[in-house]
């Protein structure tokens, strides 16, 4: 099975945004894989490995991403979680939008054919959560969005993919190939089923793996394309453009109420809440 993962590198969200001109200011900004997309790394691993062993089945996974030169080092992070290839995209991040990284990851799906795509639900940086469902809309393919659990079919030609929703969990079966977005919990100990590693195996449940030495070694030495978004039929023209950035008002202080009965009375009557 040859699975693509598309990462995106974001600002590293536990540091405070700093706004500078009405935009802010990634002066001195520190860079991670954007979470979401780790987890995608993550999922691809589980499906292709026995976990038990560290053994892996017949597949490969290719990571992509679109961003500047500089991310090449998020790139190779990827590589040494175990994905086996990557495919670099060089342009500035103020020239893509969600419509341009679907027109590239196209391009690439037709030249690579993989049987799934598998990516986060959102970058945390723009939370704009569009790429996987615009992609699949181009695509023709089924999709399976915020996927908490992932089972792949003994014949490995579909799978059954859990939701988390308002009213429980959702289940669908969705064919291959197909586009999945995975949501926090697809890291769970026991939330990717392949048929190869055992029922007994259980994740360490707390996220992606960490690189190992061994990972980050021979990271150095697995490809990685580098290309221009003319490459795959695209171009700098993004339709959605960050006019200014702003941020809320201060909230006002809190207050301590005797009892239940004078929260209810303060958030009918002052806050209008109910």
């Amino acid at each position: 099975m040859k699975i693509l993962v598309p990462v995106k590198r974001v600002p590293d969200p536990t540091q405070k945004a700093k706004i500078k001109d009405g935009h802010i200011d990634l002066t001195g900004a520190s860079w991670i894989v954007n979470t979401f997309d780790e987890y995608a790394v993550e999922t691809a691993l589980r499906l292709l490995e026995n976990g038990a062993d560290g053994t892996r089945a017949a597949g490969e996974i290719i990571v992509v991403s679109i961003g500047p030169e500089d991310a090449a080092k998020e790139i190779r992070t990827t590589l040494a979680m175990g994905a086996d290839r990557a495919i670099h995209v060089v342009t500035k991040d103020s020239e893509i939008d969600a419509l341009v990284v679907v027109k590239v990851l196209q391009s690439i799906i037709a030249a690579e054919k993989p049987d799934l795509v598998v990516m986060g639900k959102q970058a945390v940086d723009g939370d704009a959560n569009q790429v996987g469902q615009m992609l699949a809309g181009k695509l023709g393919w089924a999709q399976a969005t915020f996927a908490a659990t992932l089972e792949l079919a003994g014949d490995k030609k579909s799978l059954l993919v859990g939701r988390e929703v308002d009213g429980g969990v959702e289940y669908k079966r969705v064919p291959v190939p197909s586009v999945i977005t995975v949501d926090l919990r697809i890291v769970g100990s026991k939330s990717v089923k392949n048929g190869i590693t055992p029922e007994s195996h259980n994740y360490s449940g707390e996220g992606a793996r960490l690189p190992s030495l061994k990972g980050i070694m021979a990271a150095k030495k697995k490809p990685m394309v580098t290309g221009k978004l003319g490459d795959y039929g695209a171009e700098a023209a993004p339709v959605i453009k960050e006019l200014s950035v702003t941020l809320p008002p201060p909230r006002a202080a809190g207050q301590i109420v005797a009892d239940v009965p004078t929260l209810v009375k303060k958030l009918a009557d002052e806050a209008k809440a109910l």
